[in-house]
Parts: structure tokens; C-alpha cells; sequence
């Protein structure tokens, strides 16, 4: 089984609110005790945290769930049920969070960033919180609000100082492992590197040493930036990293000359995203020990090494040191991946070929109003559904039996507007109207006429009260 996964789904479960208790006090020499039953605790948040000791998403391959806790019930005597413990998490630096659909809902880039997947569901009050003058005994609660539950995509983008780019091929993992600890698949045929590697690069003298993390990304083919060969999965791996390092093959298999690889990889970059054109890059001949003597007289080559013999390697590493010192002193706190490369604001032609959006852009992090209230929809020819979080909770009681209870729901229900919403909507007198679980046939108490000036019922009323007088 690999031990790298960039691709993995999450099914992120709320804990459920515990329930408001319905209890009466019940004690010697007190002949009527008022209401005491406490409210139940609200349930546990669900996480996604960046951590450095997370290297993949292999831990979400095979076991995608994750749930918190849910809150206790409440109890007599005002006892308040307790919260459910919040779930954190960890995910690799880097993670990206979509919707299934594919929208970015967040960009989890620096170690430390939190983001909720799943809110808890919040804790029933109890019938002690009903307690009125005119309601002195109040025998129904609140249940408790269930949890958010939600698929989610998660896509690692690897955070790294050095992206290692090239055919297939070219040398990548052998460089790689050439000057740091990594041990990557290395053979003598295309494609054989299927995932990124990662390698520790260390320049200087021991106690003042300058670390560089450098990825080796399996090699792009002509039509990547289209998704020819895994070509999105392999390039946005170089999105996050500060500096790039363009490998030319001085002895193709092909016949392919510097020259074409040259052009031919930094136009699919391109394509799939223009600012990393604007990285600093090194381009570097590799296989240099093999190749003929004119080899790469026709590219424009920063360097020419062999990973095998150690020819320009040590060069090598020492301009890629300067290269990404230079870079952390020009953007100390942020990702190659964000503003700051000389991007400017996203456009359209800025789209990205995933549908997600590009790095370059800022436009990682996505907010999105938590949807309040309630908002009614048309089932069928008679009847109507309010929907929304507001709504549900104003009908979430123990008991509806209760008459109690039936009239705070329409209480609240008519203190959130959802006459007026209906009217809106254009429900007639004897629709069914649906709330959660309670179902029941709408009547208006006034027959009311939308106004046109305003669009709702009051400005109606105000208009005929004027025509009457």
C-alpha cells in the first residue's frame, strides 16, 4: 500500500445537542415546586487542524469518519447537561478543502490553521426556561439540535522551497536523492515516480546550517495542464513552492532537445497556472556525464550537472539556497502560493482547469454566510415547506401533544415571519404547511393583499387602513 496520499474524502459528524429536561422541583414542606429541569449540552465541534507531523492523507483512505462527542442531557434540579467535547483533526500543511462538487471552502496552508467542518448541534433548553406569569407549569423542553454531517474532498498541495520539474525520466529522483536523505523509485524507464517525494537539503556548516525542503514531482508530458498523464494531480504540487528548478534531459531517449523540453514544460506551467511562470527558476541540464559534447547548446541552461558522477551538484545546491533565502526575506509569512509573486487580482482568465481557484490569486479561503432564518419552498400544488434553522428549532419540542407547546411553536414561528414568508410566497388559506415535524393546515388571520409599492403584508394593511378612513 502507498504511503503517500494527496486525494482523500472526509466525512466530518457533529456531535447531536442533548436534551432539555422536563422536571418539577420535589421537596418536603413545598406543596407546588416550580419547573427545574436544566438544558442539555450543546455537542462537540469537528476540526481540521495543520500539522507538521502529518505528511499525507493516508489516514483518511480507509476510515474517512470522523465524529465528536454529543452533549448530555439535561436534568432536575437545573442541572445543565455538559458539552460534547470538541474533535481536532490534523491534516498535512497544505490541505485544501473542497465541497464535493469541488468548490474551495477552505486553504489550510500554515501550521496551526483551524477550520470548522462540522458546528455541533446546539443543547435543548428545559422546561425551567418556559417559566411565564401566565405559564406556571411548563411540562415540555426542547430537544436537542442534531450535529452538522457533510462529505468534504481534501487535496494536499505540498509545501515545499524547491519543485523539482521535467519530462518524465529526466533525472528528478535521482537529484533528489542525490543531495538529501530521500530515497525515491529510481530506474531506467518513463513515469517511474507516480507520487512526490520529499527531501531535506541541508547548505552550511553544522550549527549554522540553512534548510531547504525540495519536492521531486513526477514528470509532465505535452497536455498536462489539460490532465494528460495525472498532469493536474502532479502540477499543483509546484503551486506552493518558492522556487522552481526546470531539469532538462541533455541525453533524451527520445530525441527530444533541451530546447523543446524547455519550451514544452514551462508552457504547460503555464497553461495550468500563469503566475508560477513568475517564480525564480533554475534551468538546469541533467545526465550531462552521457550526453554529447554540444548537448544543450540550444536552451538557455543555468547549470549542467550529473546527479551520478557529482558534477555541479554541490553549485546546484548552493544557488537554490540563495534563491530561496532570498524569497523567505521577500515573503517571510506567506506561501508561494498567495499574493505576493507579482499576481494580480483573479479575472477570468485566471480560471483554473479543476474549477478551483488558482494559486497566485488569494482567493483560497472562502466565506460563506451561515444560513439563518428560514426560507419557504413549494412541494406541491397545495402544499409548502419552511425550512431553515431558526424554523426547525422554534418547532423542536418534546411534546408537541402539549397545548403548551403548540402555542409557544406558534409563537415563535409568527414572531420569525413565517406568515408574511408564506404570503409571500403566494400559499392560499387551507395549504398544508410543513416545519420540521410538525405538519399543519395555514390559515391567515386577516385576509391580507400583497402591496405592490412594498411586497409585503404590512405595507397592505397600511394602504386599505388609509382607504377606509
Amino acid at each position: 500500500m502507498s504511503g503517500f496520499v494527496d486525494e482523500a474524502q472526509l466525512h466530518a459528524r457533529a456531535g447531536d445537542g442533548g436534551a432539555g429536561a422536563v422536571s418539577f422541583r420535589r421537596e418536603a414542606h413545598v406543596s407546588r415546586g416550580g419547573p427545574d429541569g436544566g438544558d442539555g449540552g450543546h455537542g462537540g465541534d469537528v476540526w481540521l487542524v495543520a500539522d507538521l507531523n502529518q505528511a499525507s492523507l493516508l489516514g483518511f483512505k480507509d476510515h474517512p469518519f470522523r465524529r465528536a462527542a454529543d452533549g448530555a442531557h439535561g436534568s432536575g434540579k437545573r442541572r445543565h447537561g455538559r458539552r460534547g467535547a470538541d474533535l481536532a483533526v490534523p491534516v498535512p500543511v497544505g490541505t485544501v478543502v473542497a465541497d464535493p462538487d469541488g468548490s474551495v471552502l477552505h486553504d489550510l496552508s500554515a501550521p496551526g490553521d483551524r477550520w470548522l467542518a462540522a458546528e455541533g448541534g446546539q443543547g435543548g433548553r428545559g422546561n425551567a426556561r418556559f417559566l411565564s406569569n401566565t405559564r406556571r407549569a411548563p411540562a415540555f423542553a426542547e430537544q436537542g439540535e442534531h450535529g452538522e454531517e457533510r462529505w468534504l474532498r481534501l487535496e494536499l498541495k505540498l509545501v515545499a522551497d524547491v519543485a523539482v520539474v521535467g519530462f518524465p525520466n529526466a533525472g528528478k529522483s535521482t537529484l533528489v536523492s542525490a543531495i538529501s536523505s530521500a530515497r525515491p523509485k529510481i530506474a531506467d524507464y518513463p513515469f517511474t515516480t507516480l507520487q512526490p517525494h520529499l527531501g531535506i537539503v541541508r547548505v552550511g556548516r553544522p550549527g549554522d546550517e540553512t534548510e531547504l525542503v525540495v519536492a521531486d514531482v513526477p514528470g509532465l508530458v505535452e497536455g498536462a495542464a489539460e490532465g494528460r498523464g495525472l498532469g493536474h494531480r502532479f502540477l499543483r504540487h509546484t503551486e506552493r513552492a518558492r522556487v522552481l528548478v526546470v531539469l532538462v534531459d541533455l541525453a533524451s531517449a527520445t530525441g527530444t532537445s533541451a530546447a523543446d523540453q524547455l519550451e514544452i514544460v514551462l508552457g504547460e506551467l503555464g497553461r495550468y497556472d500563469r503566475h508560477l511562470l513568475e517564480r525564480p527558476r533554475l534551468v538546469v541540464g541533467s545526465k550531462v556525464d552521457v550526453a554529447g559534447a554540444h548537448a544543450g547548446s540550444d536552451a538557455e541552461l543555468d547549470l549542467e550537472i550529473s546527479a551520478v558522477t557529482g558534477r555541479g551538484v554541490q553549485e546546484l545546491v548552493r544557488r537554490m539556497a540563495a534563491l530561496v533565502a532570498a524569497a523567505r526575506v521577500a515573503k517571510p509569512d506567506e506561501a508561494a502560493s498567495e499574493v505576493g509573486w507579482g499576481a494580480a487580482a483573479p479575472t477570468e482568465d485566471d480560471a483554473h482547469p479543476s474549477g478551483a481557484a488558482p494559486a497566485g490569486t488569494g482567493a483560497f479561503v472562502v466565506h460563506r454566510p451561515v444560513p439563518e432564518g428560514l426560507f419557504v419552498e413549494r412541494t406541491a400544488q397545495h402544499a409548502w415547506h419552511v425550512a431553515g434553522r431558526d424554523a426547525r428549532r422554534a418547532v423542536n419540542f418534546s411534546d408537541l401533544t402539549d397545548d403548551a407547546a403548540l402555542a409557544e411553536a406558534v409563537r415563535r414561528l409568527r414572531r420569525l415571519g413565517v406568515d408574511r414568508a408564506l404570503v409571500r410566497a403566494g400559499a392560499h388559506d387551507g395549504d398544508e404547511v410543513t416545519v420540521g415535524l410538525l405538519s399543519f393546515t395555514w390559515f391567515r388571520d386577516q385576509p391580507v393583499e400583497l402591496s405592490e409599492e412594498r411586497g409585503d403584508a404590512r405595507g397592505a394593511r397600511r394602504r386599505r387602513g388609509r382607504d377606509v378612513r
